[in-house]
């Protein structure tokens, strides 16, 4: 079985050949962000922690040492983490402040600039553990509805190949935000899962293409298998190339322009999404054909 060759080196790459070593970046890249998981966690927002967040935008210049003295005197400095931006002062109590805690904060920080600007999130103990418990079940559904569809509308091997690529992307992007202490909140939940949705739309663009393929091939070989794999990941790449890049784009200027509240949901798209494009293509597709290979493998029953 021969394909008509293409000009352009991206589409004449052996993808199938080259995703062992991806296979195995990749499975070096999820130990790690499992190890770091472990051992350090995610630093959870204010929306899965119980306690409260204070958000101070300021028209002038005001000193962490301020800040943490003035906490200080209030007798609310205990597991309290400030940053201190040009224009905006965050205050994080692991505890959640009282009506006249709240009131003495914002009287003494006004002080320092009367023109300052509040806003206080509070999360009680048990809806941090309730909006965490549900943020994992929505992944899970989000999986397990796209293992139903895909075995219905192609067959259980690109269900799984799919599945096991997403999962590949979510762990990922949990992971890189746990290694770099990134602040988890509930828009990072959202970006999560639209990476997923971005990335199965991409991946059922190739899943489709090698099954319409496999229509009109003679596969009697391995190798047959395995160039019409390749050959269905070039017919589609650029596409796939193309819809990334316009949202990532799109994406990354939002993390650069983009307000505080959106910015971690900017950043885990941006990065998403090129996970998504890389295990569309390196991870989904060479994943089925080793399934494939291993069936065809099976000696056939007697009658």
């Amino acid at each position: 079985m021969r394909f008509v060759h293409f000009d352009k080196s991206i589409k004449r790459l052996d993808y199938v050949h080259l995703s062992k070593y991806f296979f195995a970046i990749s499975i070096a890249l999820i130990v790690l962000g499992v190890a770091s998981l472990s051992f350090f966690g995610l630093n959870y927002s204010v929306d899965f922690q119980s306690g409260s967040n204070v958000d101070v935008t300021v028209s002038k210049s005001v000193s962490k040492g301020e800040i943490e003295s003035i906490v200080k005197d209030l007798n609310i400095a205990e597991g309290t983490t400030i940053n201190v931006g040009e224009e905006r002062i965050s205050i994080r109590f692991t505890k959640v402040l009282n009506e006249d805690q709240d009131v003495a904060l914002k009287k003494e920080i006004s002080k320092l600039d009367e023109n300052a600007a509040f806003e206080v999130n509070t999360v009680d103990t048990e809806m941090a553990k309730e909006l965490a418990q549900n943020a994992i079940k929505a992944v899970l559904i989000a999986c397990l509805g796209i293992i139903v569809y895909v075995s219905i509308r192609f067959e259980w091997r690109f269900a799984i190949a799919a599945v096991i690529s997403l999962l590949h992307d979510a762990i990922l992007v949990i992971a890189i935000f746990s290694i770099f202490k990134l602040k988890v909140d509930l828009t990072f939940i959202v970006a999560v899962l639209t990476i997923i949705g971005y990335s199965i739309n991409d991946t059922i663009v190739i899943f489709d293409r090698i099954r319409e393929n496999m229509r009109f091939a003679k596969l009697k070989t391995r190798d047959d298998l395995k160039e019409l794999v390749d050959h269905s990941i070039a017919q589609t790449i650029m596409r796939s190339i193309y819809t990334v890049l316009t949202v990532f784009i799109a994406a990354f200027f939002l993390f650069l322009l983009g307000g505080e509240s959106i910015k971690m949901f900017s950043l885990a798209m941006t990065i998403g999404l090129v996970l998504g494009a890389y295990s569309t293509i390196f991870i989904a597709s060479p994943l089925w054909f080793v399934l494939k290979v291993r069936e065809k493998k099976k000696p056939a029953k007697a009658a």
